[in-house]
């Protein structure tokens, strides 16, 4: 099984968003095999906390307007260091830099399909010099 067309759309519009306010590392895969409670992770990190809170409005702004669509579940949020949306079809994960790096997510789902970006969060990711995780 791989991850359905509205969960694909769901991971570009969040990936687009979370580029625009530049965030650094955005990966995605298709977890779809490995769960069966989402079909997908987008993956993302920020420097900082008010960072980290910008990217997550964006991306729930972004997916409200264009897919109608709000998180069932949201996580971390006071913090401000890692903060979960749950979508149902996908969850998005923006961490902070340090927790990005000592939770190391991608270690846990390398094995999955990464699901490709749009050129425009590649084109971003880029021109800052951060790449994505996943290239």
């Amino acid at each position: 099984m791989t991850a359905s067309e509205r969960s694909r759309q769901l991971v570009q519009l969040a990936a687009e968003a979370a580029a625009e306010k530049l965030a650094d590392d955005i990966i995605a895969y298709d977890v779809s095999d490995q769960l069966v409670i989402t079909d997908a992770f987008v993956l993302c990190s920020a420097s900082n906390d008010r960072q980290v809170r910008a990217i997550v409005d964006e991306i729930e702004e972004r997916l409200r307007i264009e897919a109608h669509a709000k998180p069932v579940r949201r996580e971390g949020e006071r913090e401000g260091r890692w903060v979960l949306l749950d979508y149902l079809d996908i969850v998005v994960h923006v961490q902070h830099e340090e927790d990005r790096t000592f939770y190391a997510l991608e270690r846990l789902w390398k094995d999955c399909p990464s699901i490709a970006l749009p050129e425009s969060v590649r084109r971003v990711q880029a021109q800052r010099g951060r790449g994505t995780a996943g290239e």
